[in-house]
């Protein structure tokens, strides 16, 4: 059967990509926020396209400084990915110095290229340097960015790809609505 669906709801056939965690800093702020929406946009050099809101606190971070991180989170990180997900950096300002990080303790290492803080726990980072394009981040609220550094866990990426098998907790996930989640499932050759 072929069920028409509400086109309001036509982007979750497609939204079920890996669910990341955008950090940045500027200055002594640093914030972090959950995005679904994100891509790999090229190879060499490799770019990521991402839409950030025009309302949200670590777009205004990211604007100012050029720069931000996409973490890669895992399974077993989906509570927090929920909780930094439902609040805005901004709600916190002047509490602590670091906003989300603080508020939700939350470790994290330095960046070798970038001074937004790496998030520990993740299975991959990517350190991006902002292209700007004012049109379609206003418009759109797209944003692209070249990976200027990338590291992953490597229980689960050797020989160029990721691979869960026996290391489930370290599952990317996927934000398909409503906070649901999928984690990445078998991986099979065709």
């Amino acid at each position: 059967m072929r069920t028409p669906i509400d086109l309001a709801l036509a982007y979750r056939l497609l939204n079920h990509g890996p669910t990341v965690l955008v950090s940045t800093a500027h200055d002594e702020q640093r914030n972090v926020m959950a995005a679904a929406w994100n891509m790999p946009l090229d190879f060499d050099p490799p770019r990521i396209a991402i839409v950030i809101d025009k309302k949200t606190y670590t777009r205004e971070l990211i604007e100012t400084s050029g720069s931000f991180v996409i973490n890669v989170p895992c399974r077993a990180q989906a509570e927090m990915v929920v909780q930094v997900g439902s609040c805005s950096g901004r709600e916190l300002l002047g509490r602590t110095p670091d906003n989300k990080l603080a508020a939700f303790d939350l470790p994290t290492f330095a960046a070798s290229k970038i001074a937004a803080p790496l998030l520990d726990g993740c299975v991959a980072w990517l350190e991006c340097k902002l292209i700007p394009e004012p049109h379609i981040q206003d418009t759109y609220d797209l944003f692209l960015a070249e990976v200027v550094a990338a590291r992953a866990d490597d229980r689960v990426f050797s020989d160029g790809r990721l691979h869960f098998e026996g290391h489930d907790a370290l599952r990317t996930i996927h934000h398909v609505a409503g906070g649901a989640f999928m984690a990445t499932g078998e991986a099979f050759t065709a």
